[in-house]
């Protein structure tokens, strides 16, 4: 019950006040999209180059830990598209986009406050090793999945598709700041110095980056309505919070991951879907009622679902 209250809640309770602030028209929309640009398009950049430059890139790239989180996440995705494929009698590319929602962990918003109050700042790094390669990888996997469902029949190469959906990962905010994040590691390996003053800056904006962004998704869910096919929120709902840690807990205890690897990858898999899941599926026009109620349901019930895996943990 301490976690509950210790560490789950303080994070919703944000997100809460943004949602009641959108409610009571204390905002309007056009502000909480400010607040979100400003948090996903600068400062989570930022806490994610700040992340990445400072990483140990031979200690914390356990090729185990990763192997452990993105098989659940893997494994998500197939299970999601295939059930809404044949159970649900959806279209391949709503297939798709749910098994997207089923994929896509909100690892950062809400993974690494609850992995950092719950254990404390020394245990972000799996959860950073984790996000460094989270959305390069994923939303690559994903676009290049819907390109070419909806590409059937055409006559197109598998380097086109790959490219084509590579080009649109790499000029997104979140991964040119885990790009920087690289350079900077390898260049302060080779003896770069940058002053304290720059760091101190970064410290900054990464301080900020969490409680704007856990504010203003409140703000954006408060948006989604719990619309659409009950069967397919449910089944994003079930995959996303019970499946994917599942996997991944079995695989870190196979594994033999040390104490902090399993606290990062089985807490990073038990985040529900993020507002990228919803945003996926309005960028194919495809599934967005069910995507979208589907973030806001698993948000809701991953307060008790979180509780559950936080004390399946050492």
């Amino acid at each position: 019950m301490t976690a509950l209250f210790d560490v789950i809640l303080p994070v919703f309770l944000v997100v809460g006040f943004g949602y009641l602030v959108c409610w009571r028209k204390w905002l309007t929309e056009v502000a909480v999209d400010g607040v979100m640009r400003f948090a996903q398009n600068f400062a989570l950049p930022v806490l994610l180059f700040g992340a990445i430059a400072g990483l140990d890139l031979g200690a914390n790239y356990n090729p185990l830990l990763l192997l452990a989180f993105y098989s659940g996440a893997l494994l998500s995705f197939a299970l999601g598209t295939v059930l809404a494929f044949r159970w649900l009698r959806r279209p391949i590319e709503d297939a798709i986009a749910i098994g997207f929602v089923c994929l896509f962990s909100n690892s950062l918003l809400l993974g690494v406050p609850i992995t950092e109050r719950a254990y404390g700042p020394e245990a972000l790094l799996g959860n950073f090793t984790i996000i460094s390669l989270h959305s390069p990888l994923l939303y690559t996997f994903g676009i290049t999945a819907m390109e070419f469902a909806r590409a059937r029949g055409q006559d197109l190469s598998v380097g086109g598709v790959a490219l084509r959906a590579l080009s649109g990962v790499l000029h997104t905010p979140l991964v040119i700041g885990i790009l920087c994040g690289f350079a900077v590691n390898l260049l302060t390996q080779a003896g770069l110095v940058l002053p304290e003053g720059f760091w101190a800056a970064v410290r900054m904006m990464s301080s900020a980056a969490l409680p704007a962004a856990l504010f203003g998704l409140g703000g954006v869910l408060y948006r989604y309505r719990p619309e659409g096919e009950a069967r397919a929120i449910a089944l994003c709902c079930c995959i996303s919070l019970l499946l994917h840690p599942g996997v991944t807990f079995g695989l870190g205890k196979l594994f033999a991951l040390s104490v902090a690897e399993m606290r990062s990858a089985v807490m990073t898999a038990a985040m529900p879907p993020g507002v990228n899941a919803y945003l996926f599926a309005s960028l194919y026009g495809v599934a967005k009622r069910v995507s979208a109620s589907a973030v806001l349901m698993a948000t809701g019930l991953s307060m008790l679902s979180v509780w559950f895996w936080l004390g399946a943990l050492p």
